[in-house]
């Protein structure tokens, strides 16, 4: 049964897998790109015929649809955002844009349609001129602190970043990738160089000492300790950042921040949270603008994670038994009972349970090597192809 809340929580999802997590986590809604027009060109993405099956995963549960066609439009593509934008009319709840082309192609075929944080909207009479023109809602600027939020609140209904990553340019329209690799942040092709290690010289060859070399690596946001204050800020929809993830990482997210929305949490659960958040994905964590501007602790000493744990291929499933709830999995790495792992698929979405039995040829074993089919019971459906990970603790 679908949970009751005047938050919507909205989950990123880059592929089938990540959909499925964000759907059994307790999201309201998806954002997904397609292979065109996607501000996360890298993440898996969808196709136009991929719709159905979306709609097949989402409709059950009631959870919304947003397609993002939010990067930059050029003359020669006219005709092809018109093509798409024709194809997915009635199969999605409302495309995430900000290219003048593409809301007048909204209108044109009478699709809602929200501003993408792309518009760096920041003020109220920006959100009064979009809502003119017929936006339902607005992706706000992440530059903005909560109480420029709510005076914008007042005018159409927000949305806003509670989780994930965040770039160092305003709003993520930066040039750098562009400049360096020829790969545009502003059409979702960037590479990232923000977060590697600069060497900071003037034009002498004197070298500034600096205490952090990612000089230009922002942390993650993570708004957890304050989301009351988000909740007050007359935010309607909470966004989580991550297409190019993977669905556990959906998975712990969202169900986190499914809480955080239903109820007040207590500061021991906030810091529970907190503790379950750093196991996934991230480069630290920061208040982002809401609560005061950035200062030297709000970047990344990492190029790349900073979780505390990892997943490690160790399999597939190669079989189901449904009656027994037993997955038989053929391994390539080693396992051992008591061992953590996730399994994950397209349609299962993720599992995640701790070993405490194994067989082989109805056998129980304690340990078991690479090459070897093992029978494991599971708490949920698995399917065939489905991919095991196991879950180790990463020492620093």
């Amino acid at each position: 049964m679908k949970h009751k809340s005047q938050y919507e929580l909205l989950a990123p999802a880059g592929d089938f897998s990540m959909l499925s997590a964000a759907v059994n986590a307790g999201a309201d809604a998806v954002y997904f790109g397609l292979k065109e027009f996607s501000m996360r060109q890298n993440a898996g993405n969808f196709t136009i015929k991929d719709l159905n099956q979306i709609e097949q995963i989402c409709k059950p549960k009631k959870i919304k649809k947003y397609l993002t066609l939010n990067t930059i439009i050029y003359n020669s593509e006219l005709k092809q955002i018109e093509e798409i934008i024709k194809k997915i009319k009635n199969k999605v709840d409302a495309i995430i844009c900000w290219d003048a082309a593409v809301i007048q192609l909204c209108k044109k075929y009478k699709i809602p349609f929200f501003i993408s944080t792309q518009a760096s909207v920041s003020n109220v009479e920006a959100a009064r001129f979009y809502k003119k023109l017929g936006a339902k809602r607005i992706i706000l600027a992440r530059e903005l602190n909560l109480k420029q939020i709510k005076e914008i609140s007042k005018i159409i209904d927000v949305e806003a970043f509670c989780h994930g990553a965040m770039c160092v340019a305003i709003s993520g329209r930066c040039f750098t990738s562009q400049f360096l690799f020829n790969k545009s942040a502003n059409r979702g092709e960037c590479l990232h160089p923000c977060r590697r290690s600069y060497i900071v010289k003037d034009e002498e060859g004197n070298e500034l000492r600096v205490e952090n070399s990612k000089i230009l690596s922002a942390k993650d946001l993570c708004t957890l300790p304050f989301i009351e204050k988000m909740k007050h800020a007359g935010i309607k929809a909470f966004k989580i950042e991550g297409r190019n993830r993977d669905p556990r990482y959906v998975d712990t997210v969202v169900r986190i921040y499914r809480k955080a929305l239903d109820k007040t949490l207590t500061k021991e659960e906030i810091i529970s949270g907190i503790k379950e958040l750093e196991k996934i994905y991230n480069k630290g964590y920061s208040s982002g603008f809401y609560i005061k501007m950035p200062t030297a602790d709000d970047f990344s000493t990492l190029e790349h994670s900073a979780s505390n744990e990892k997943k490690h291929f160790v399999g597939k499933v190669t079989h189901y038994f449904p009656k027994l709830n037993v997955a038989a999995i053929k391994l390539v790495s080693d396992l051992s009972i008591g061992d953590e792992i996730v399994i994950i698929g397209k349609t299962t979405g993720i599992v995640s349970l701790k070993i405490e039995s194994m067989q082989i040829n109805r056998k129980p074993i304690k340990k078991t090597k690479k090459g070897n089919e093992i029978g494991i019971k599971t708490s949920t459906l698995v399917r065939k192809n489905d991919e095991v990970y196991l879950i180790k603790k990463i020492k620093k």
